[in-house]
């Protein structure tokens, strides 16, 4: 372990340096989800691709329908159905109507769309509420529809092009593909697309007292909580996570599975085994990866002016100089650790240009005053109240206690020159949304 104590900004600096955003691939749309676009996408086709009708109705001519009124209807013969997916569209002439659907493209001749409430609906009788389904013409109806209203040019009509034109920017590099962006690459004809990988992170726990959630605790044990809480916070940052639960405190073991693990794994974290004493498992097991001839290969140990999480580990690991990140073992020191170190690296990754989560300014609502050790930079769990601009700390300064962790919805930053600070003063807090 270096004796230099290095700062918050400053290890998450050399942690952003050695990333590289992952190889770009081609992929199939529903495995894009939530990765990002190396290119911009243009629109190949115009949408929609003609006009097309936006009401069920009847296609018309303007001129046929001018002056239409329930008193003097214009009574129009219906020469045929247009749905959508029609092709082989009849030509509405003078006089003549074609009865269309939603979406269905408008018929050669027709200028607008009369909507089937403005109509009789083809019945001889009063005003229709809905299309009759496609050849069922209702009994004595002469297959004539009496309009009651008129229509505009292009009353009802989406012009082919109105959503995109053809050529048009879709989306551009750098978008994360999420359900709409998804839909609007299915729109136009897209079936693969060009795109950074979500990356794959293995999650280690480490600690002979682990055991598995759902198992029996026999005396001096406790749950594997860490594993669970950085895979979901991995999945959560867009990463694809593999956890690997409870490895004993056996350098060999712990050792032997970090290997085993390297072939999923474009980012490897570790919880445990981090403080003095336990650090040795950790230390011993990852002290000989490092590969001689590559400078700044293997995995260094340091101590952080922070508080939660001063001991951590950064280094790289295996033939393919695979990242690792060694947290500390206490829960919340761990999840802490992980939204300040973790998640960046994993937004790196992805190629994404802004890697920090949102930051506010807030005013502390609180009883007394918060106190901080001199010189570490303290992160306390809190809620942020964005109307009133406010914040107020969860539970105590443990770094042990989850329960309050669960009800934090940011982080406290106090920085490392301030002691105290006073009710109502302001203070930065990392929103963790």
């Amino acid at each position: 372990m270096s004796s230099t104590i290095w700062s918050v900004d400053d290890h998450l600096e050399d942690i952003l340096s050695a990333i590289r955003p992952l190889d770009p691939i081609e992929l199939q749309l529903p495995d894009a989800q939530g990765c990002v676009l190396v290119e911009d996408v243009t629109v190949p086709v115009a949408l929609p691709p003609f006009d097309n009708s936006s009401m069920d109705g009847y296609a018309v001519r303007v001129a046929d329908v001018a002056g239409a009124s329930e008193e003097f209807p214009a009574v129009l013969t219906v020469i045929g159905d247009v749905a959508a997916g029609s092709d082989g569209l009849p030509t509405v002439g003078p006089g003549q109507a074609a009865r269309i659907m939603t979406g269905a493209p408008l018929p050669p001749g027709a200028q607008a769309v009369v909507p089937v409430e403005w109509t009789d609906g083809g019945t001889g009788g009063g005003a229709a509420s809905t299309m009759r389904p496609a050849g069922q013409a209702p009994e004595g109806a002469s297959g004539e529809v009496r309009v009651h209203r008129p229509a505009g040019e292009r009353a009802h009509v989406r012009a082919r092009g109105s959503d995109v034109q053809a050529g048009d920017l879709a989306l551009a590099a750098g978008t994360v593909l999420g359900p709409p962006q998804i839909g609007l690459l299915a729109a136009i004809g897209r079936g693969t697309v060009r795109v950074r990988p979500r990356p794959r992170v293995v999650v280690l726990s480490t600690g002979s007292e682990l055991v598995q959630p759902g198992e029996k605790l026999a005396e001096g044990q406790i749950y594997d909580s860490n594993s669970f809480a950085l895979a979901a916070a991995a999945r959560d940052a867009g990463a694809i996570s593999y956890r690997v639960g409870a490895v004993t405190d056996d350098a060999e073991t712990l050792r032997s599975t970090i290997e085993d693990q390297l072939i999923r794994a474009d980012l490897l974290v570790t919880t445990g085994g981090v403080s003095v004493g336990a650090y040795d498992v950790v230390k011993e097991a990852l002290a000989s990866v490092g590969d001689e001839d590559v400078p700044g290969s293997g995995i260094d140990f340091r101590r952080l002016a922070m508080q939660p999480g001063k001991p951590q580990g950064f280094g790289s690991i295996g033939p393919e100089h695979t990242p690792l990140l060694a947290l500390p073992g206490n829960p919340v020191s761990s999840y802490v650790s992980f939204e300040l170190f973790v998640r960046p690296a994993i937004r790196a990754l992805m190629g994404l240009p802004d890697v920090h989560r949102p930051t506010a300014r807030a005013v502390l609502a609180a009883d007394k005053a918060l106190t901080s050790p001199d010189g570490k930079r303290q992160f306390l769990r809190g809620t942020y109240d964005q109307e009133a601009g406010s914040v107020a700390p969860v539970g105590g300064a443990g770094s042990h206690l989850v329960a309050a962790l669960a009800h934090a919805d940011c982080l406290i930053v106090v920085p490392e020159t301030t002691t105290s600070v006073e009710p109502g003063a302001g203070v930065d807090v990392v929103l963790l949304g």
